[in-house]
């Protein structure tokens, strides 16, 4: 509804729509004021607001990159992913563009343009926020954006989900060569992962307070998905961890950085002659080993922190190469 009040002798209505730029009047008599409010909420309903068309010709879509990169994305968990590709994007030339000249045809061409160097989850990826922006935009900075041009687009669909499992021998070939590294961390880290299925960042963000009495468990208070979650050690977890030096509590139990790690892995992975292996395909392996020990779904989501059971369908299958310990 409209808001109307009282200022001085006069009475002021404003009228707020989402994708509509706000309305102020002021009128001498509240019936005139209640009748224009209720004339312009009718017109904000049917998008027929008028604006001046020139402010959106005064911003770029770089600038509205920038302002929801420093605003928006520094609070989120994901900002420095989110971060790295909307300083990506603004060295694209559609980032120059008047938001008011910005159109879905535009993002289409990005699209065929960026399907040619990356693939369809990589681009999905990089237009989620920039839809969120827009959306941002219209309904909390009343810029008077009528179309979010990224909802029209159509997008690629995603890559097939990865399968990939460590078999035969791989897990040992995998192990030998970490132990071959000088870095001391490489090892415990591919163990725990697969006794785990921890991610890579909840690996690195572990410390040693986070482990509970006698190393039975290991409490991970940041997640994927915003739930912290207690998972319980195996006894191959805790030898590794034991292992381990930590001068106080607040020490990470491995002292790398995430690109430090990446590099390590890949260096290794190739020493052990291993094909398309990704520290992520570990979680995968752990959370299909946790099946063929027998234990039930809401287990096995309650150690991986997987919230979709849909999405911990996809591990349940058996393979018959695996070895347990």
């Amino acid at each position: 509804m409209a808001s109307i009040r009282k200022r001085g002798d006069r009475w002021q209505v404003q009228v707020r729509r989402q994708q509509a730029p706000n309305v102020t009047r002021s009128f001498v008599k509240r019936a005139d004021a209640e009748a224009w409010g209720r004339e312009m909420e009718v017109e904000a309903d049917r998008r027929c607001l008028k604006h001046d068309p020139r402010i959106l010709d005064r911003i770029t879509l770089g600038e509205l990159v920038i302002r929801y990169r420093d605003e928006v994305c520094a609070n989120k968990k994901c900002r420095d992913v989110e971060q790295t590709i909307l300083n990506a994007f603004l060295r694209h030339r559609i980032a120059k563009r008047p938001l008011s000249q910005v159109t879905p045809a535009d993002f289409a061409r990005y699209r065929d343009e960026r399907l040619k160097k990356v693939s369809p989850s990589c681009l999905n990826r990089e237009f989620s926020p920039l839809q969120h922006m827009y959306q941002i935009a219209q309904s909390e900075w009343g810029l008077p954006i009528l179309d979010n041009p990224l909802k029209r687009v159509r997008k690629p669909q995603n890559n097939k989900p990865r399968t990939r499992r460590l078999h035969g021998n791989e897990y040992a070939r995998l192990l030998a060569a970490a132990g071959t590294r000088r870095v001391k961390y490489l090892k415990p880290m591919i163990i725990l992962a697969v006794e785990t299925a921890m991610r890579r960042g909840e690996i690195l963000s572990a410390k040693r307070c986070h482990l509970g009495e006698g190393m039975k468990t290991l409490h991970i208070p940041e997640t994927k998905t915003g739930v912290p979650r207690t998972i319980p050690l195996s006894v191959a977890a805790r030898e590794q961890l034991s292992h381990l030096e930590h001068a106080l509590p607040s020490t990470p139990l491995f002292e790398v950085s995430e690109n430090g790690f990446k590099l390590t892995w890949q260096r290794t992975v190739e020493a052990a002659g291993l094909e398309d292996l990704h520290f992520h395909d570990l979680r995968h392996e752990a959370v299909s080993r946790l099946f063929e020990r027998g234990l039930s779904m809401p287990e096995v989501a309650s150690i991986s922190g997987h919230r979709d059971f849909r999405m911990l369908a996809r591990y349940a299958h058996v393979s018959e190469h695996s070895t347990f310990r």
